[in-house]
């Protein structure tokens, strides 16, 4: 498992048991490699920390996330892009993690400024500004991906 995390050390610390954190992280952390192609340091923190200490609050965090995120009613674009908004309208970073997962679920990048106008309307230009922002960097790093001579 690659762990950016120091999870020895963590167990000797805080006293995470060390197996229930490496169960949780292989529970769990594929649902977000499938989603995003990476594991977010925060999430990976969450994982391993609350996985050691308290995995049946763990497992009923990731059971909600789930259950909210895999609705019948609304396709995985759009939900990415709802939280892209949501997120951005917030002011939360987490809103490029779901700008990311909006491209990997097909969003377009008009789309995705449409997401970002109708923050404006709301946010105003601080939200336009980190919108913009956000998608310049998804672009690059998708360009990167891609091995692009161009890169944003």
């Amino acid at each position: 498992m690659n762990s950016s995390l120091d999870t020895a050390a963590l167990a000797k610390f805080a006293g995470l048991d060390s197996l229930a954190s490496q169960t949780a992280m292989c529970t769990h952390a594929r649902t977000y490699r499938d989603l995003l192609g990476f594991l977010p340091h925060r999430v990976e923190s969450r994982l391993n920390f609350t996985g050691g200490l308290d995995s049946q609050m763990l497992n009923l965090q990731e059971r909600m996330r789930t259950h909210a995120m895999s609705t019948p009613h609304i396709d995985p674009k759009t939900v990415q892009l709802m939280l892209f908004g949501m997120l951005l309208m917030d002011g939360n970073d987490a809103a490029e993690t779901h700008a990311i997962a909006s491209r990997r679920a097909g969003a377009d990048w008009p789309e995705l400024q449409a997401v970002i106008n109708l923050c404006f309307l709301f946010r105003g230009l601080p939200a336009a500004n980190r919108g913009a922002d956000i998608l310049v960097r998804v672009a690059g790093r998708e360009s990167r991906a891609a091995g692009s001579d161009d890169a944003v």
